[in-house]
């Protein structure tokens, strides 16, 4: 599950990324809560049709700081001074994956030069999240002083007592019984979450993303950000997730002008073992293969724009000359 990373130092601070080249069209990979750069979560299909894969660690995750970027909006322009760094002036698509799907919607309105295509999974949408429970039993769960502690023990039960792991794990997930659940996966497919639940850390990205995502005016100001969208985009996701619900999916794809919602049958969050993943991953292909006009040049979103201050205000990074290491 773990590949590895590299870290840049960009003028808004280091950032940790991996770029897997292919071919000529590019994805750039937002991923989720728990992740990093180094988990290539849902990147197969784009794989098999031969893209450079670029991932970045969002803030707080992986050896991403903490202060590079912080908010979706100040990341995604982050994003945009990493693409250009790498030798990417744009790229096929942006994926934002669950919490990562703000920081997608960002990159895409305020970089349009940059963003070809937008494609969110399981994606935060402006409807509330996080709700009382996720934000209550992160706050104690990924604390600065349990979060080690916490992980240590699920990398642990993932590896002694999987069924037990799997059944403390997949409520957070799943709208779904947690019994009919289980009972639906196949071997393959146990595995293959036991080895995502095995690899995951929160460091101090997923308190930060509570924090950002549970402030005052959010799913306004993110409401405001897809009206604008002016990319095709593509919203996947499930009815029967339970970690972002699928009204999320409902008000992005009703809010983001030229966007087409595909439902998926998936038992839980997880899209990508649901029995017709096929199907949607046939869908990305397609999507990835339509005409799209010629990215806009010179009509970047001004760093502060954006109506809500504060937290949601980008900040106004100066041009530098990145350093990059291993």
């Amino acid at each position: 599950m773990e590949r590895a990373t590299r870290m840049i130092r960009l003028a808004a601070g280091p950032v940790e990324y991996r770029l897997d080249r292919r071919g000529p069209r590019a994805v750039l990979m937002l991923h989720g809560g728990h992740m990093r750069a180094g988990m290539p979560l849902g990147e197969d299909v784009f794989a098999r049709a031969d893209c450079t894969v670029l991932a970045a660690s969002r803030p707080g995750y992986g050896r991403t700081p903490l202060n590079t970027g912080t908010s979706p909006d100040g990341f995604a322009d982050v994003l945009a001074e990493l693409c250009a760094a790498l030798g990417l002036p744009t790229v096929a698509a942006v994926v934002g994956q669950s919490a990562g799907g703000p920081t997608a919607v960002a990159m895409a309105v305020r970089h349009p030069g940059v963003v070809r295509r937008l494609v969110l999974q399981s994606a935060v949408g402006p409807v509330p999240w996080p709700d009382r429970r996720t934000r209550l039993g992160g706050s104690l769960l990924f604390a600065p002083r349990t979060e080690a502690v916490t992980w240590a023990l699920v990398h642990a039960m993932t590896r002694r007592t999987p069924r037990l792991a799997l059944r403390l794990l997949l409520p957070e997930l799943t709208s779904r019984p947690v019994a009919e659940l289980l009972g639906s996966l196949s071997a393959t497919q146990r595995a293959w979450l036991l080895d995502l639940f095995g690899h995951m850390r929160s460091g101090p990205g997923f308190r930060n993303d509570l924090r950002v995502l549970a402030a005052p005016g959010r799913s306004v100001h993110l409401a405001a950000l897809a009206a604008r969208v002016p990319q095709p985009t593509l919203v996947i996701a499930t009815p029967h997730d339970g970690s972002v619900s699928y009204a999320h999916a409902e008000s992005l794809a009703h809010t983001i002008p030229n966007a087409h919602l595909l439902a998926g049958n998936a038992p839980s969050h997880m899209i990508w073992i649901g029995d017709d993943y096929p199907v949607l991953a046939a869908a990305i292909t397609d999507f990835l293969a339509e005409e799209v006009d010629a990215p806009a040049k010179g009509v970047e979103a001004e760093k502060g724009s954006c109506p809500e201050k504060g937290l949601y205000q980008g900040q106004d990074f100066r041009p530098g000359n990145p350093e990059a290491s291993t």
